[in-house]
C-alpha cells in the first residue's frame, strides 16, 4: 500500500500539533512507521487519504459497534445541528437518554453527563470522596481510566507504550493518594485496606481490562472485590467506558452479576461523539451539586448533538434482542479462526476474549495481569501490525490495546482477517 498522501499530512501535523496527534497512541511510536489518516467510514471500513480500505478492528476505540456512520445516528445528528449546536441550557433529550440509560443498567437511579471517560472517571472519584469523606483510592497497575492526575500511575495502554507509566506533572501529594493493587489478585487488595484502615474512598477497576490487551476478571474476582469494598465501607467504581453496553445491554454489571456502586461510562453511549456518564444508586448521586456538595460542571455536559448520538445507540441497542449474541458469536469466530492458523504456524501466543473484545499476546503463558501483559514479545506484535496493515487490516497500533469487534462486519470480513493473518504468520 501507499501511504503518500498520510505521510505528508504527518509531516504538516508535526509543526502544529505535538508529536503531529491530538492522542499518543495514534503516532504510532510503539510499532514504528507513520499513521494513516483517515477520511472516511462506512459500516466496518476505514478509507485513509491515499485511498487505501482497511477492515477496522478499533472503531474509535470501542464506540462504533453498529458501524461507521450508522444511519440513525447520523440523521440524528444532522437533525439536531439544524436546531443549534450547543445551547448551555437543559434539554428534554438529556432527560431521554438518561431514562433510557437508567432503564438498561441494573443498580443504578441516577446518571450525570459529561464530555469524555476521563471527565467520568475523574468526576467519580471526586464524588466517591466527597461522599465517603476519605481521601485514597485503590486503582490496577495496567488499568486506565484517563489522563487525570489520580490515574496516570502505572496506567497500562498509551502509558507503558511510551515508557511513562508515571507521568511528569504528577504531583508527588497526588500519587501517594492513588494506591496500586494488581489485578486478578485479591489477597494483594485485602492486604492494601489492612494497610489503610478507613482511608480508603473508592476501589477503582476496568471490569475487563481494556488497556493491556483484553484481560478478563478471574474466579470470582470482581464479586471478591465487592465484598471487601462492603466491608471496609468503600466504594467499589466500575470503569465501563469500554465494556457499558458492549458486552451487555447492562454492561459488565449485568454479565458478572456484580454491583458497582459508581459506573463510568463513554464510548458507546455517545454513539461516535465526545460523550461520558458516571451513575449510581440516589443516595450518592444526590451527593452532587446543586443538591449536594460535591462541584462537578461542564458547559457542553449534555450537548444536544451528542444527546442524540447517544440517544439514538442505545434504543438500537435496546430494541435489538439478538445483538450481543451477533457480537459474540462474529468474536468467537474469528478467535477461532486466528488460533487455527498461528496454531498450524508454530506461532507462540496467547488470546484473551470476552465478548466482543479481544487481544492476541505473543506469548505462551496465560495473560491475568499487567505484569504479565507485558511479557509479550512486541517485536513479533510489530511485525504482526504492519503486515496486517498492508494487507487492509486495521488493528490498534499497541499491543496493549484490546481490539473491538463491530456488529457491521460480515463474516466475509472476518475470513478475510483471518486469511490475511495466516499469511503474516509465514512472515513471523
Amino acid at each position: 500500500m501507499l501511504y503518500k498522501r498520510s505521510s505528508e499530512l504527518f509531516v504538516e501535523a508535526n509543526k502544529v500539533i505535538p508529536g503531529g496527534v491530538n492522542s499518543p497512541v495514534r503516532a504510532f511510536k510503539a510499532v514504528g512507521g507513520t499513521p494513516i489518516f483517515i477520511k472516511e467510514a462506512k459500516g466496518p471500513y476505514l478509507f485513509d487519504e491515499d485511498g487505501n480500505k482497511y477492515i477496522d478492528y478499533i472503531n474509535s476505540w470501542g464506540p462504533m459497534i453498529l458501524g461507521h456512520a450508522y444511519e440513525p445516528v447520523v440523521n440524528a445528528v444532522i437533525d439536531r445541528a439544524k436546531k443549534g449546536t450547543s445551547f448551555g441550557t437543559p434539554t428534554a433529550l438529556e432527560t431521554q437518554i438518561a431514562e433510557l440509560a437508567v432503564a438498561m443498567v441494573p443498580n443504578i437511579d441516577k446518571i450525570r453527563f459529561v464530555s469524555s471517560g476521563t471527565e467520568a472517571c475523574m468526576s467519580a472519584i471526586r464524588l466517591a470522596r466527597g461522599f465517603t469523606k476519605k481521601e485514597k483510592i485503590i486503582k490496577f497497575s495496567g488499568c486506565y481510566h484517563g489522563h487525570s492526575d489520580s490515574f496516570l500511575i502505572a496506567a497500562g495502554s498509551g502509558a507503558i507504550t511510551f515508557g511513562i507509566p508515571n507521568s511528569p506533572g504528577v504531583t508527588s501529594g497526588t500519587a501517594k493518594d492513588t494506591l496500586l493493587a494488581k489485578f486478578n489478585d485479591i489477597e494483594n487488595v485485602k492486604a492494601l485496606f489492612e494497610s489503610n484502615k478507613n482511608e480508603i474512598a473508592a476501589l477503582i477497576i476496568e471490569p475487563v481490562a481494556g488497556n493491556m490487551g483484553c484481560v478478563p476478571p478471574q474466579n470470582e474476582f470482581l464479586s471478591q472485590l465487592r465484598q471487601v469494598c462492603t466491608e471496609n465501607n468503600c466504594l467499589l467504581v466500575f470503569d465501563e467506558v469500554m465494556t457499558g453496553f458492549r458486552l451487555a445491554k447492562g454492561g459488565a454489571q449485568e454479565l458478572y452479576n456484580v454491583k458497582a456502586d459508581i459506573v463510568c461510562y463513554g464510548k458507546v453511549i455517545g454513539g461516535g461523539l465526545p460523550v461520558g456518564a458516571f451513575a449510581a444508586r440516589e443516595e450518592i448521586m444526590n451527593y452532587l451539586s446543586p443538591l449536594g456538595p460535591v462541584y462537578q460542571a461542564g458547559t457542553l455536559s449534555g450537548n444536544p448533538l451528542a444527546m442524540a448520538a447517544g440517544y439514538e445507540m442505545l434504543k438500537a441497542l435496546n430494541t435489538d434482542a439478538a445483538i450481543f449474541d451477533r457480537l459474540d458469536e462474529k468474536t468467537a469466530y474469528l478467535e477461532k479462526g486466528i488460533r487455527s492458523v498461528l496454531s498450524a504456524k508454530n506461532i507462540i501466543y496467547t488470546i484473551n476474549r470476552v465478548g466482543s473484545m479481544i487481544s492476541v499476546h505473543f506469548d505462551e503463558g496465560a495473560v491475568c495481569d499487567f505484569e504479565t501483559a507485558k511479557n509479550g514479545d512486541n517485536d513479533t506484535f510489530k511485525k504482526f501490525f504492519h503486515g496486517l496493515l498492508k494487507r487492509g487490516v486495521y488493528i490498534a497500533p499497541s499491543a496493549y490495546e484490546t481490539w473491538f469487534i463491530t456488529d457491521a462486519l460480515t463474516y466475509e470480513d472476518l475470513d478475510y482477517t483471518i486469511k490475511a493473518i495466516d499469511e503474516v504468520a509465514d512472515e513471523l
